[in-house]
């Protein structure tokens, strides 16, 4: 039997920074057969998704539509299209804890339809920077790679269909487990480790990947336990271009909670929540952390609220699944949506070599309409942590 592989490690030195992708000076690609972008190590991609007052996607605008403003100034974007055949690179990040195990049966099936529409069924021919591929995490005591990309179907739903709790999960008085060669695998904290699945979805994963990058990320939004805080994994997200999706089911062990404390608008590295990060993610088990304190998952929580900030601070949206049928309607929307996006570019007017975060506001010149894309970009040359 194949090992699976945990990949959760803490990662030192610099992170690919921005939302930009360094490469040569070519601008996305208009031909079709060649389906690649590449922009200038200066530029900033954003991906954007427009509705109209009914919501339905449009997709027929143009740059002269928009107003886009970086930290209040205005910008002049660059390009503005739609890159229907530009290869995608997905993530399903699926939460296998206990409390959310009445439902797996039916995120199973959703997810593998998921894979049905957002994959062929036959791989294009050629490299595979050039085909869609996806990935599959699990999330519990432990975060599991369970296959990395692939442009098979087989091999996700195969995945898919094995899928179930970690040993840790269903025996939490375990010790950590160990694979056939004698290593342990990383993980095996308690509770939840969503915080950390992001994280690693984003910084281990995406990171070195180009093009059209986006995760959906199936949970109760309650954190237990994780080693990186929300800040982190949504810095970690912005910092690669990745979009985050949420669908939120209440777990059958979510406790009432309040509401998510104010934000604010610092996002530089240490700001947020007092005592590092927020809710769910402070230092360590055990004490000690990088920010100080330990995680406060369980207790006074919202994790509806958490799950809708990390869709809306990424340019994702938010879904919340009333029961386990609505599952299937919700993954389809997302196909749909992903599939209508268009691709922004555009050169900061102020050159940032310190890798500050910067805040964009990007608006349509008509009224009806909604534009959902991130919240702001770190620009390159900034130290990850």
């Amino acid at each position: 039997m194949r090992i699976r592989t945990i990949y959760y490690c803490a990662v030192s030195g610099l992170v690919i920074a921005g939302l930009a992708v360094a490469g040569p000076a070519q601008q996305a690609s208009q031909e079709k057969p060649a389906a690649t972008l590449k922009v200038q190590a200066r530029e900033v991609l954003l991906p954007v998704t427009v509705r109209d007052k009914k919501g339905a996607l449009v997709t027929s605008l143009q740059v002269s539509d928009f107003t886009l403003t970086e930290d209040g100034r205005p910008q002049k974007i660059k390009s503005f299209t739609r890159e229907t055949d530009l290869p995608y690179r997905l993530g399903l990040l699926v939460d296998t804890s206990r409390s959310l195990s009445g439902a797996i049966e039916s995120e199973r099936k959703a997810a593998t339809k998921f894979v049905d529409r957002m994959l062929p069924a036959e791989p294009k021919a050629g490299p595979p920077e050039k085909t869609d591929q996806a990935f599959l995490i699990h999330f519990d005591r432990e975060v599991e790679l369970l296959e990395d990309f692939t442009s098979s179907r087989d091999k996700l739903h195969h995945e898919l269909d094995q899928m179930g709790a970690s040993r840790r999960e269903q025996n939490p008085a375990q010790g950590p487990e160990t694979v056939s060669d004698g290593r342990e695998r990383r993980g095996g904290h308690t509770g939840t480790q969503l915080y950390d699945a992001i994280f690693l979805a984003a910084d281990e994963l995406m990171k070195s990947q180009e093009g059209r990058k986006a995760v959906v990320v199936y949970s109760d939004g309650v954190d237990r336990g994780s080693k990186e805080t929300l800040n982190d994994a949504i810095d970690a997200a912005d910092r690669v271009n990745l979009v985050v999706y949420t669908i939120y089911f209440k777990g059958e062990r979510e406790r009432g909670a309040g509401d998510l404390p104010e934000m604010g608008n610092d996002r530089r590295r240490g700001g947020g929540y007092p005592g590092g990060g927020y809710p769910g993610g402070g230092g360590y088990p055990g004490g000690g952390g990088r920010r100080g304190g330990e995680g406060k998952g369980e207790t006074g929580v919202d994790g509806k609220k958490i799950m809708e900030k990390i869709a809306e601070r990424t340019g994702g949206r938010f879904f919340e699944a009333k029961k386990k049928d609505n599952l299937e309607e919700i993954y389809a929307q997302i196909a749909e949506e992903l599939r209508g996006q268009y691709l922004l570019t555009y050169t900061p007017d102020v050159v940032d070599k310190e890798g500050g975060f910067h805040k964009i506001a990007l608006k349509a010149n008509k009224d009806d309409l909604t534009v959902v894309t991130r919240e702001g970009y770190f620009a390159p040359g900034g130290d990850a942590k």
